[in-house]
């Protein structure tokens, strides 16, 4: 049985650094126990995913992967991101009965194989990231894993420019952890507007899933929905308006899978404002924060979703610049059960920066929420979107590459606690030494700071931010740039990495084989 007991708490252990799922309580002691003795150790390994970057020939596009300096992992280890392999549709297939064509067809797959099997990105140590770069409609997705030291916090992002079209734009998205449940406020089916949900399976067996879509009047009628196959290591994209013959402005979408697990994201492209990313909001939760409005914002525009069985009132606040307060005529939210919510909270900025805050009215009823914003910078055909969604705290330490010297403004907010946070700009691509800047986020309010670039900085560069007191704290990074007189932008989000797990200590095995 001590035997036993032993294999039980290393595997446990091994399998918690792995996954990134922690916690292990000894037989028969209480919960609280495995909690007080378990001890922080960094993940052994981490997964990401980045979707198709665009189908525009005029797409220039950057991808930057970077794992940040410190303690943890393996003296070796890898961090990986290869293409995924394309999907062929059946009726565009070789016909395999003539030999000619069938051998045409598999040497084409081996080819297509060869080349997903080599790295478009690796990082080779922590701290330093790196670069590939791609244009056209041909960028791949990619999919990756890192191990060892690369492992903890491990962070990817793709950066795309299209200075002219129906997909123009500025659109960025960080890389994400493949999952099973994935809801996206801020989606639609107008016609006006062109929105992809990109589906990217990272592993060597096919996954399913399932979409549903969610109107201001309940769920949207559609027979093409379920069971939506995603081969090994591939990504599709979906057209959203395809799925129902209801044309909605704002829904919500919801991914879920019967089997397997992917990446989720969606390409975004409105008529009159441009193309962005709409990532996943936060899980369902009775409180959320949308950090990072830009202090120039023409319009805002809240779309929140109650998922479960209870309509939602929540308090609606801009944690700004010195202080938080209720837009005017919009100082509560009411959200029907299983209907999309929206609020038009027009230039509510103002001139300053500003982060967004739901709360329950009644403090004793926080029902779970999903939450975006759709924010647009200049007016008439000048017009930019770009969307935030709901976040998770920094906690720990989180991690956005893909910075230049002049083209990052980063966001913190404080909704809670006063707090402290060091914010390290990491050693360039091609060259420059990381710098560090400590800031101070008073309670209810949001910052936003021109991180210092590293010194004599080549290339690009990653920041990382760590809670060091109080808060906690939420941020997001947004990049701009003036193309033909339009002020293009886009904003990432920056929860917890993630890089730690928590794990019994040492003491706490010993007790257990003392027994």
């Amino acid at each position: 049985m001590k035997s036993t007991h032993l294999s039980l708490i290393a595997g446990a252990a091994v399998l918690a650094a792995i996954t990134g799922f922690a916690t292990v309580t000894a037989p028969g002691a209480p919960a609280e126990t495995g909690a007080k003795s378990a001890a922080l150790l960094p993940v052994e390994r981490s997964s990401l995913v980045c979707p198709a970057p665009s189908t525009s020939e005029l797409a220039e596009t950057r991808y930057t992967s970077f794992t940040p300096a410190g303690e943890g992992g393996d003296a070796e280890g890898t961090a990986e991101l290869k293409p995924a392999l394309p999907v062929v549709d059946d009726e565009d297939d070789e016909d395999e009965s003539d030999p000619k064509k069938a051998k045409k067809a598999e040497e084409a797959a081996k080819k297509a194989k060869a080349k997903a099997d080599k790295p478009v990105l690796a990082v080779r140590e922590p701290g330093k990231p790196v670069v590939a770069e791609a244009d056209g409609a041909d960028a791949p997705a990619l999919a990756g894993t890192a191990t060892g030291r690369l492992a903890p916090g491990w962070a990817a992002q793709q950066t795309t420019e299209v200075t002219a079209g129906g997909a123009r734009g500025l659109l960025g998205v960080t890389c994400t952890a493949p999952g099973t449940d994935f809801w996206f406020p801020g989606a639609s089916t107008a016609k006006f507007r062109q929105d992809y949900i990109h589906l990217t399976n990272p592993d060597d067996t096919g996954a399913v899933a399932d979409i549903e879509l969610y109107g201001p009047e309940g769920a949207l009628k559609s027979d093409v929905g379920d069971g939506i196959t995603v081969p090994a290591r591939s990504s599709v994209a979906l057209l959203l308006s395809t799925f129902t013959t209801e044309a909605v402005d704002q829904l919500t979408a919801h991914v879920t899978t019967r089997s397997g697990r992917i990446g989720a994201v969606v390409l975004s492209a409105d008529d009159g404002a441009g193309s962005d990313w709409i990532t996943a909001s936060a899980d369902p939760s009775g409180t959320l924060v949308l950090p990072g409005i830009p202090a120039d914002a023409t319009s805002v525009q809240l779309v929140a979703f109650a998922p479960g069985e209870d309509d939602a009132d929540v308090k609606v606040e801009l944690l700004g610049k010195n202080t938080a307060f209720s837009p005017a005529g919009n100082a509560t939210l009411h959200i029907k059960s299983s209907m999309t919510a929206f609020a038009d909270l027009k230039d509510v900025t103002r001139g300053e920066p500003g982060s967004l805050r739901l709360t329950p009215v009644q403090k004793d009823r926080a029902t779970p929420i999903v939450a975006a914003l759709r924010v647009v910078r200049g007016k008439g055909d000048k017009q930019e979107v770009a969307y935030i969604p709901a976040t998770g705290p920094v906690g720990a330490r989180a991690s956005v590459p893909d910075n230049q010297a002049k083209d990052s403004t980063l966001s913190l907010t404080a909704p809670g606690a006063t707090a402290k946070v060091k914010v390290t700009a990491s050693a360039g691509s091609d060259g420059g030494e990381a710098a560090v800047e400590t800031y101070t986020v008073k309670a209810g309010t949001t910052l936003a700071v021109t991180p210092q670039a590293p010194d004599g900085l080549k290339g690009t560069y990653a920041l990382t931010v760590e809670t060091t007191s109080g808060g906690p704290v939420h941020a997001s990074r947004s990049l701009a740039r003036t193309e033909g007189g339009v002020q293009m932008f886009t904003v990432q989000t920056l929860p917890d990495d993630r890089g730690t797990v928590k794990v019994p200590s040492a003491r706490q095995d010993l007790a257990v084989l003392d027994d």
